[in-house]
């Protein structure tokens, strides 16, 4: 897929995550085992790490950081709805799905040019 596609896909991902992080969330998914909220925000910042990534030819620590602010933003957002609460573990699960994504890139990466690994 091209950049363009990619960046369609970033815009439309950040959209759809942004109303899901906004949306009242009642009964079934909360109770499925503790910290689901915490495993549901480490992959979805894993799968935006992804596609910005392919989106957008930033340096690793912009991107981070990017994702990072937007983590902090969604907290801050939580924290102004009345059904919502702000929490610092959400935000550390958001760091560590984009980081644990850019931490493989990095690894992986390095194998390919290694022709001994």
């Amino acid at each position: 897929m091209t950049r363009r596609v990619y960046q369609a896909i970033f815009l439309i991902s950040i959209v759809a995550f942004t109303l899901l992080f906004a949306k009242e969330i009642k009964g079934g998914v909360v109770n499925l085992f503790p910290h689901v909220d915490k495993v549901a925000h480490f992959g979805i910042f894993f799968i935006l790490a992804i596609i910005m990534d392919k989106a957008f030819k930033l340096p690793l620590y912009a991107q981070i950081l990017l994702l990072a602010g937007y983590g902090a933003s969604i907290e801050i957002m939580q924290d102004a709805l009345p059904y919502r609460q702000a929490s610092l573990g959400d935000f550390f699960a958001d760091f560590a799905g984009a980081a644990s994504y850019f931490l493989l890139r990095v690894i992986f990466t390095s194998r390919k040019k290694n022709p001994y690994g």
